[in-house]
């Protein structure tokens, strides 16, 4: 059975009760899955057979679903090669291998995939977040941080972002909201300092997560990797083995820009994973694949709505299946 059939039967019929991941993938891909999957069936309800022109068209629509250029030729230069070699002309036997393709693709590329924090086994875990203003750095660490506190941890908050006007401030009314403490500095501090008093008082009052926020300017790539790289160096004197993750935060909206932003901070900052944020404000859902082909990191979490709880653990089989199969009775 093909990946294609397996979703298909897998996530047949409509969401019982409690299956909130689901129903929150399938809403929040909607946009791609109109762009995405409804180009796919018309493209295959035009052909009676597979040709040259099948595959352009097929490569274009993956390249405009901000699947990557490179990601796109390769994998229609195997489906080529797959429906010479196995005689398949049928458009729609064609659209189900590159569904199996793109799962493939996704999951044998780069770091192993395991979404969930990776806590120490003693003392605090540090986790820092990176990223450029504006893709959701903010609100994405108050949603990792409403996550972990949801599952009986105790959190706290590490305002890093000395600089961009006003990031302190958004971090600390997040804090208040959720209830848990935040470490602050001076304005214009050293964002190290944050990062060592957050250290401290994580060891002090038995954190079981430190989540330390990190400026997202991009001056120079020398003088972030010069704060990240102190930033690292305190963090590792007061905790063993810190920072355990860094999260890479991402704006799916920004497509392969964000991939260009993504480079940069690969460059300087320990990433252990990516955080794709506003994916239901994007028609072009196929941005986690050139992420994951480009960078080799996995997306370990996919913002899908702006509550709360919409920061969802990534799952390659709910997000394929949003992108193309779900949300029956789509208009």
């Amino acid at each position: 059975m093909g990946l294609f059939s397996f979703l298909k039967n897998k996530f047949s019929g409509k969401p019982k009760g409690g299956e909130d991941d689901r129903e929150a993938y399938e809403k929040g891909l909607a946009k791609s899955r109109k762009a995405f999957a409804s180009r796919l069936e018309s493209l295959s309800k035009r052909y009676a057979s597979v040709n040259e022109e099948y595959f352009e068209e097929l490569e274009q629509i993956l390249i405009e679903s901000d699947v990557g250029v490179e990601l796109s030729i390769r994998l229609i230069e195997d489906l080529l090669d797959t429906s010479k070699r196995e005689k398949i002309t049928d458009p729609k036997t064609i659209n189900e291998a590159l569904v199996d393709a793109m799962f493939v693709d996704y999951a044998t590329k780069g770091e192993s995939i395991e979404n969930e924090l990776r806590f120490a086994e003693s003392g605090p875990t540090v986790l820092l977040v990176c990223g450029v203003n504006g893709v959701g750095k903010t609100t994405s660490i108050a949603k990792l941080a409403y996550r972990y506190k949801n599952m009986g941890k105790k959190v706290a908050l590490a305002a890093g972002d000395t600089f961009r006007a006003g990031a302190v401030e958004q971090l600390s009314v997040w804090a208040e909201r959720l209830n848990v403490p935040i470490i602050v500095g001076a304005p214009n501090a050293d964002p190290s300092s944050v990062a060592y008093d957050g250290a401290k008082y994580a060891v002090g009052n038995h954190i079981d997560l430190l989540i330390v926020d990190t400026a997202g300017r991009l001056q120079t790539k020398n003088n972030l990797m010069q704060e990240l790289s102190k930033m690292t160096r305190v963090l590792s004197k007061e905790i063993p083995g810190a920072p355990h993750e860094c999260f890479l935060i991402i704006d799916a909206t920004t497509g392969q820009n964000g991939i260009v932003q993504a480079k940069a901070f690969k460059d300087v900052a320990p990433v252990t994973g990516i955080v794709i944020t506003k994916m239901d404000g994007t028609s072009k859902g196929g941005i986690i694949l050139s992420i994951r082909d480009e960078l080799g990191f996995p997306v370990r979490f996919i913002g899908l709505g702006e509550k709360m709880d919409d920061l969802k653990e990534f799952d390659l089989d709910q997000y394929l299946y949003g992108l193309l199969l779900g949300g029956e009775g789509d208009e």
